[in-house]
């Protein structure tokens, strides 16, 4: 036996027991004739002390550890003198009678404490010795209890945890695959998965009606903070049920996390469709801890001979309180900000809403103080606020002001990470016209239903469907979407036919899901969760990695084991890879 306790565990209520614990040596002190070691492991820290008038050799050798050495030691329970009561075990300590170094380490290249010197590429690099700081590990025990608590909920609901495959078909739909070469099947390759989509509605057309699955997935896309070559989802699925069963059901799942989680409750969600989320905000994930909301100034500032906005499809403002007193240096940065090319805007209007009733805007050479009043009432400014404007294509416009309110929120502390604002976003369009390929893409997948009420439209009108699909949106932060689904064949065959697919390529690629829709299929729906936002959203932090054991860089990179990498030219050959290459 390595230890009778973790380092976490001794109280006061344990003196004189005698012990034997192990651990890595966090750092030592040396206080005359006595010597303390701080062991460390995944529970915490207990402090070890040696006396060189006990035993000189014993407190000589401890003298010779340095950090990270593991180490295990046998001793008594006694109380410190100087006590720690910032630590569970701070009341006590271990005089160690024995001592035995069971591995050495090198100097870490950082040093593993809660606030280390090492840069994020160094700490990936040696990602191991990341997870023994405080600060990681709690952020996987936070992931491990939602997990847990996940499990909890949907096991309680009766809901049964299935495994679908990773090596599947390659689709054209959505996101990049990632590909992998078939040895057996010479030229032929596999797809990684990107959700378990059609295995769900398989799992629903076999019976299962409440399927869950928290589950890897695949993409092959651009990386940021919030995403990652490989991630894992709450991936779910139910039978026999309509739009409103599936929003309760994991309301309530969301709910439960943050009430076990976070010991935070929540009322029932509030809801906005698609095109007011867009109207009000610009985005179809919109933050609501603060207001802010979209002024359409189109009417009122169009036709008084200032070109920008007399040509522009859409003006709109937003109005920032109190902020009126922005120095000119202040509204350049702002100006500055929006014009950045993530961006693209062309350049900024402000108004002051001054204190003595006047108003003061970059545009006084074109719009009187009436005009300027007329501004203000129509988005309920005041004595002290600040009214930003922006102004061009309705579209891009809107998506450049929700940069700015959002940047607006964050100057004026509004984004306060301990407030949680859920938003369910329902009514999206089912479709997406593509001006590059002419044609349409589905705006979810193309599996989504559409909202009964306008299968009229599909042939004549087929942009103005609106999709049976909902997004759950949590302080401006996509956390899950799903949709209900088609479970009719034609309508599903339709529904490829308006994405551009032939009969034979429909049939090529999803044949196996219209035939399984002859056998039987009930009416079905889910949704699936980004299970690293949630993880990261509830630990405060914008970037998924944090979350996430061995996560890869922005360049989807492992920079721990270097992958990816090249193979061997043998393996190449036995995939009959190199030949093609040679060939092209």
């Amino acid at each position: 036996m390595y230890r009778t306790h973790n380092n976490g565990e001794l109280r006061i209520a344990h003196l004189n027991e005698k012990v034997q614990l192990c651990g890595w040596v966090q750092r030592t002190k040396e206080f005359g004739g006595l010597t303390f070691v701080d062991l460390r492991d995944r529970y915490g820290i207990t402090q070890l002390s040696f006396n060189k008038v006990v035993n000189e050799e014993l407190c000589n050798r401890a003298n010779e550890l340095a950090r990270e050495f593991v180490i295990t030691i046998k001793g008594k329970v006694v109380e410190r003198e100087s006590k720690n009561l910032n630590i569970p075990t701070g009341e006590i300590e271990i005089e160690v009678s024995e001592l035995t170094v069971l591995n050495k380490s090198k100097l870490p290249p950082f040093t593993i404490e809660d606030e280390t010197d090492g840069g994020e590429e160094l700490r990936m690099q040696y990602r191991y010795l990341d997870l023994r700081r405080n600060p990681v590990k709690a952020n996987l025990e936070l992931r491990h209890r939602m997990s847990l608590e996940t499990r909890k909920y949907l096991d309680s609901l009766k809901f049964m945890e299935v495994e679908t495959p990773y090596l599947i078909k390659s689709t054209p739909e959505g996101a990049r695959d990632f590909v992998v070469p078939s040895r057996i099947n010479d030229g032929q390759f596999y797809a990684l998965p990107q959700s378990p989509q059609t295995f769900k509605q398989l799992l629903m057309v076999s019976g299962y009606d409440r399927y869950y699955q928290i589950v890897k997935c695949f993409r092959d896309e651009d990386l940021r903070a919030d995403r990652q070559p490989e991630f894992t989802q709450i991936d779910c699925e139910m039978a026999f049920v309509e739009q409103e069963d599936v929003l309760s059901t994991f309301e309530g799942l969301v709910k439960h996390l943050f009430q076990e989680i976070k010991d935070v409750s929540f009322e029932k969600f509030p809801r906005m469709t698609y095109a007011e989320a867009m109207e009000k905000y610009g985005s179809d994930k919109p933050d609501i801890r603060f207001g802010m909301e979209f002024v359409d100034l189109t009417n009122t500032t169009q036709n008084k001979g200032f070109k920008i906005f007399d040509e522009a499809e859409m003006v709109v403002g937003i109005v920032a309180k109190g902020c009126a007193n922005y120095s000119r240096k202040q509204l350049d940065k702002l100006t500055d900000f929006v014009k950045r090319p993530q961006i693209g805007a062309k350049g900024l209007v402000y108004v002051k809403c001054n204190d003595d009733g006047s108003y003061k805007s970059s545009v006084d050479k074109f719009y009187d103080q009436n005009a300027l009043s007329d501004w203000a009432k129509i988005g309920g400014a005041e004595s002290g606020d600040l009214i930003l404007v922006l102004s061009g294509g309705t579209e891009t416009t809107r998506k450049q002001m929700n940069e700015l309110r959002l940047h607006m929120g964050d100057e004026l502390g509004l984004r306060d990470p301990n407030v949680f604002k859920p938003l369910w976003i329902t009514d999206f369009p089912l479709l997406e016209w593509d001006d590059d390929h002419e044609r349409y893409h589905a705006m979810h997948h193309p599996f989504t239903s559409p909202k009964p009420e306008d299968i009229h439209l599909i042939d004549a009108e087929p942009g103005k469907v609106r999709a049976n699909a909902y997004d759950l949106a949590i302080n401006g932060v996509e956390v899950g979407g799903g949709s209900i689904r088609i479970h009719d064949r034609e309508l599903q065959a339709r529904m490829f036919e308006l994405l551009g697919f032939s009969e034979e390529e429909a049939k090529s690629q999803f044949g196996f899901l219209l035939n399984a829709f002859e056998y039987g299929a009930p009416p079905h729906g889910g949704i699936a969760f980004g299970f690293d936002r949630l993880c990261a959203l509830f630990g405060g932090s914008d970037s998924i990695r944090d979350f996430i054991a061995f996560p890869k860089n922005n360049n989807g990179r492992d920079v721990m084991l270097d992958a990816p990498a090249n193979i061997d030219e043998q393996q190449l050959e036995e995939l009959s890879i190199a030949l093609r290459l040679e060939v092209s």
